[in-house]
């Protein structure tokens, strides 16, 4: 499908087609529109790519490139060019290389990397936001924010120094708060700005106050550490929350949560299922259930799992993008099948399940806006609560309420 306005121009005048701006949106139909990926430049092959697929066209006798696809209207994404087949990530924002940012448009998302981490490597991405899409209320920064320190926790466990950052809720002690458990805690804090979230859902009296703990997982071993095994429970009930109780006088099994994105949602729902003594929530953000890969086992292991450990009264919240439909390891199935096969698998357990598909990728910047839902689906204060009136008048807060308290 080819943009009636691209085509227009190259018809009809000499007027340059990126003086349109990339991505150009045009209307298609009342929920979808036409969005076409502009670039000019030299290459073999070219494709507007990460969380969308677009190959991309080479204009006859010129070095512009075009490609177009018609995606729901309340479509938020990311995206990069890539260039002869690389797929490569985009290690700046120069437009440059062979995985780059759109240079036409100066919407980027940024993956800054984990200083302690010295196999970490930042990440730009461009940003895809149609007109439709959902606002994100939550994220803003907090007038009077809580505190973040960071900490090192041995683990026997695991065999190695842990990084922990732990917050703290604005004027509230931590002694009998509960606790949430955070994976992958340095893009949790920075890029998914959950600290910021917290401190407005709590200044807006729709969640009680936490500690936060956000487990820094380092590239060379994160795998290994957010597989679903005996160590990581062990790791997490026997080390983590421990050491959280001796040191912050902070836990409460029965309101504790953890979350995670990806591979990190399929350990919090793993610690759920298998250690649901500790904990009354988890938060799995398009989870990998799809997980063990093919060449390691039969693949769906948790949600086999599901169906035999004996019910609990863990809430557990589920998302997962509409676009999440290419297989995320060679003959796996995708993560929207999985997450749907581990919702019904739940929910026929008996457990509470709170479902939603976002219309997204396998997007940080769609996990930042649901993380927020999360929040109050699993451990929201109803309304007119003490608690509830209490965040309100400001004995914990972040600033004012956003218009619209619920997207």
């Amino acid at each position: 499908m080819k943009s009636p306005e691209v085509a227009r121009m190259l018809a009809g005048s000499s007027a340059d087609p990126l003086t349109l701006g990339s991505p150009l949106i045009e209307p298609f139909d009342a929920t979808s529109r036409l969005v076409t990926f502009l670039w000019r430049g030299q290459a073999s092959r070219l494709r507007a790519w990460w969380s969308v697929d677009v190959p991309m066209a080479r204009v006859p006798e010129t070095d512009l490139w075009a490609g177009s696809a018609v995606f729901p209207a309340d479509l938020r994404t990311t995206y990069c060019f890539e260039r002869d087949g690389a797929q490569a990530a985009p290690r700046s924002r120069n437009g440059d290389g062979p995985g780059f940012v759109d240079p036409l448009n100066s919407s980027l998302v940024h993956f800054p990397a984990d200083p302690e981490d010295p196999g970490d490597r930042e990440v730009w991405l461009s940003e895809l936001a149609l007109p439709d899409a959902p606002a994100e209320p939550w994220s803003r920064t907090p007038t009077r924010p809580g505190s973040v320190t960071s900490t090192t926790l041995w683990s026997s466990v695991l065999g190695r120094a842990k990084s922990v950052a732990v917050y703290r809720p604005h004027g509230v002690s931590a002694a009998g708060l509960p606790i949430l458990v955070v994976f992958d805690g340095f893009l949790s804090r920075t890029l998914l700005r959950m600290p910021d979230i917290l401190d407005n859902l709590l200044f807006s009296g729709l969640i009680p106050p936490f500690v936060g703990l956000f487990v820094s997982n380092f590239d060379g071993t994160r795998d290994e550490e957010l597989s679903p095994t005996p160590s990581l429970g062990a790791f997490v009930t026997a080390e983590l929350l421990p050491w959280a109780r001796a040191q912050l006088g902070a836990g409460d099994e029965h309101r504790n949560i953890v979350t995670g994105q990806s591979r990190g949602g399929l350990a919090a729902a793993y610690l759920g299922l298998h250690h649901p003594s500790s904990f009354g929530a988890v938060i799995a953000q398009s989870g990998s259930f799809w997980w063990p890969a093919p060449d390691e086992g039969e693949p769906g292991w948790l949600i086999r799992s599901a169906s035999l450990q004996p019910r609990s009264d863990v809430h557990f919240y589920l998302d997962v993008g509409t676009l999440e439909t290419r297989f995320a390891v060679a003959g796996a199935p995708t993560q929207l099948f999985v997450n749907r096969a581990m919702r019904d698998t739940l929910r026929d357990r008996g457990y509470k399940v709170t479902y939603t598909e976002y219309t997204g990728g396998h997007d940080y910047i769609n996990w930042r806006r649901t993380f927020a839902d999360a929040m109050i689906a699993v451990a929201g204060v109803p309304s007119g609560s003490p608690a509830g009136h209490a965040a309100q008048r400001g004995t914990a807060g972040a600033g004012p309420a956003p218009e619209s308290s619920r997207r």
